[in-house]
């Protein structure tokens, strides 16, 4: 159990202070919206995407923008 909480609180370290903005420009600029469309299977990333409208779309919905930031968080550990 202590391993457990000591995982989820890096993971809000690395969150902690960053943007959605900032975390979906990283990653678009890794991944590409296709990339990311591969990854993670939502259509803001397929379907005429935009930063702007995949913005929007993730602060609305919170099962996706958790999502994003579980990939984030990924590469982030992974640089």
């Amino acid at each position: 159990m202590i391993l457990k909480v000591s995982i989820m609180k890096t993971h809000h370290e690395i969150l902690h202070g960053t943007s959605l903005k900032n975390i979906l420009e990283i990653l678009e600029g890794e991944y590409g919206f296709e990339g990311l469309d591969s990854r993670l299977k939502m259509n803001c990333f397929a379907n005429n995407p935009s930063l702007k409208s995949s913005l929007t779309f993730l602060k609305k919905t919170p099962w996706a923008r958790e999502k994003v930031e579980e990939l984030y968080v990924e590469y982030i550990r992974n640089k």
